[in-house]
């Protein structure tokens, strides 16, 4: 399983696209991060895989809003 690219961002244009993908990634990390409190199984991948992909929606919706003004 390869890391999330920046490049699969572009079909991503709007910025309540963004944030609805912003916050499902926010979500995901939270159940991650509860699943290892409780001592489920959890995969250490999937960590980094959405705290990549959540520091890139991040990057281009900050390069959207300086677009934008």
């Amino acid at each position: 399983m390869s890391l999330p690219k920046y490049k699969e961002l572009e079909t991503i244009s709007s910025l309540t696209d963004i944030d609805q993908e912003i916050f499902i990634i926010q979500k995901d990390l939270f159940n991650l991060r509860l699943k290892g409190s409780t001592n489920q199984a959890t995969k250490p991948h999937l960590f980094k895989h959405a705290k990549r992909r959540l520091s890139q929606l991040k990057f281009k919706k900050s390069v959207l809003l300086k677009l934008k003004n």
